[in-house]
């Protein structure tokens, strides 16, 4: 419930923020900002927020978590507000909209706080009354082009008037009594030792009123939206793990098709006999065991070539293994970062944290160190480059690829560079070729079309172009590959970018 306009009076007549000065502002959600003010030697920490249901002002003693993330409208009052000193802070008849004058040097501004439920606000404007009695708009917390709520907008406060033979609401404060004698008596960590002996101001027994509410209401909302996350990402990546630990319980039967291989070969003969009948089995002795064992053959080719089909198996098990090790080990690692992240979300108690620690991306991209240009994949143990722009091809090209990676681009379209950093002895599998061909078609000209085809060649057989664009090649020994989008693929590889979690 949010505070009513009797009890904003009683805020902010404890607050007294007049004469204050700005200090700092924070933001730590999407739907709330502090203001840390100070005056005459005291600092305090003014809260704000708009999240519907429960849109209040007071001060609070809480951590204010910051946001790695610069927000729009924090980093736009830091440059306007930040430093200015607060002439006035009153509520506007009982209409719920706070208004503060504020000064800056010789600028002036107006902030205009609206408490209400279902369309709050914070709208700063440049404090000069037009003839229609509105104020120009610099920038809202929330933009609501509707309402004109927008940078270079118009603001007019909204005064209600009754209508004929209504009768105005009488509202009364509440005084939060029983949640201050409730925390007095369980002694409250979040008390002082003054406040312990039952001394509280209104301000604070709001913010332990508001602290409560949320414990029961929003942090809980949280944490089950939370649980249900995490229930799905840990069924997800524990599935993953059964299949892969499942593949790898075939590939560990490598050595069995290099057997097979080489009784075919012992028993030519035998298999001979049989791709003369048209027969597709053929029964020999196991030398190793003495057991007779029926083998799988292909009556229209030779035993040489029989073999090898099963020498081909044991040499593609042996390669896989490594990935699938690798895979494994990734997957584990993903399953015990999950549920760490997930058992400190439950021991945490600040809502604000818990929404800041919900949110998929926390650390801005400009913040991640990167070590090339362009993004960074890795996908079942192979790692890709993608260059989208004509510098970031040509330095990828210049310091960052070899001569035995894999270089793919499209063929009708100008596009980025895509390259596969080449893995000694192993081959690149199909399906990394088709991750690394929908990165090509992306993030080329063609990505509208949905439909491209690329040449790949490896990138020693590459050759630049004398007097072209930065980055341009000539390639030779190319191969050709045609690609479709594929959306479901697209979003299998951004879950890989490298240097961004999904919580």
């Amino acid at each position: 419930m949010s505070l009513n306009c009797k009890e904003i009076d009683l805020v902010l007549q404890e607050l007294n923020l007049e004469g204050s000065f700005i200090q700092q502002i924070v933001q730590p959600t999407f739907d709330s900002i502090a203001l840390y003010t100070y005056k005459a030697a005291e600092p305090q920490t003014v809260l704000i927020c708009l999240a519907p249901g429960a849109t209040r002002i007071h001060s609070t003693r809480k951590k204010i978590p910051k946001n790695d993330k610069p927000l729009r409208f924090m980093e736009f009052l830091k440059s306007r507000i930040k430093g200015a000193r607060i002439n006035s802070a009153a509520q506007i008849g009982q209409e719920r909209i706070i208004k503060l004058e504020l000064s800056h040097g010789e600028e002036n501004f107006n902030m205009y706080i609206r408490l209400w439920s279902n369309a709050a606000n914070i709208i700063l404007t440049d404090a000069k009354v037009q003839d229609d009695g509105s104020e120009g708009i610099l920038d809202v917390f929330f933009r609501r082009p509707k309402r004109n709520e927008i940078s270079g907008g118009t603001y007019k406060c909204e005064i209600r008037q009754l209508k004929e033979g209504e009768t105005p609401k009488v509202f009364e404060p509440r005084t939060f009594d029983e949640i201050a004698q409730n925390a007095v008596n369980s002694q409250n960590e979040q008390l002082s030792s003054i406040e312990k002996q039952g001394v509280l101001s209104y301000n604070r027994k709001v913010e332990l009123f508001y602290s409560e509410h949320a414990e029961a209401l929003s942090r809980t909302a949280l944490l089950e939206q939370a649980e249900k996350l995490y229930n799905s990402k840990r069924s997800r990546l524990e599935a993953a793990i059964e299949r892969l630990e499942n593949k790898r319980e075939t590939f560990l039967q490598a050595e069995k098709w290099k057997h097979i291989g080489d009784l075919l070969l012992t028993y030519g003969y035998l298999v001979e006999q049989a791709s003369a009948n048209g027969e597709k089995f053929v029964e020999c002795e196991d030398y190793e065991n003495g057991g007779i064992v029926r083998i799988e053959i292909d009556p229209k080719k030779k035993t040489q070539q029989n073999a090898q089909e099963y020498y081909d198996r044991y040499k593609k098990a042996v390669s896989g293994l490594s990935d699938l090790e690798y895979d494994i080990k990734t997957s584990k690692s993903e399953l015990a970062k999950l549920t760490a992240d997930y058992e400190e979300l439950l021991a945490e108690k600040n809502p604000l944290v818990i929404q800041q620690k919900m949110r998929r991306q926390n650390t801005p991209r400009q913040k991640i160190e990167k070590k090339h240009p362009g993004l960074d994949f890795v996908i079942n143990g192979w790692h890709i480059l993608v260059g989208r722009t004509a510098s970031e091809n040509d330095e990828l090209l210049r310091r960052h690829v070899k001569g035995q990676d894999w270089w793919l681009h499209t063929r009708d379209w100008p596009g980025g560079y895509v390259f596969i950093k080449n893995k000694n002895g192993k081959s690149v599998p199909l399906e990394t070729l088709l991750d690394a061909g929908n990165l090509a078609l992306f993030y080329s000209k063609g990505r509208k079309a949905g439909r491209g085809d690329l040449y790949y060649t490896q990138v020693k057989h590459l050759r630049r172009a004398k007097n072209a664009p930065k980055g341009t090649v000539l390639p030779s020994n190319e191969k050709n590959i045609c690609i479709t989008l594929d959306k479901e693929r697209l979003k299998r590889i951004e879950s890989q970018q490298q240097g961004f979690t999904l919580v």
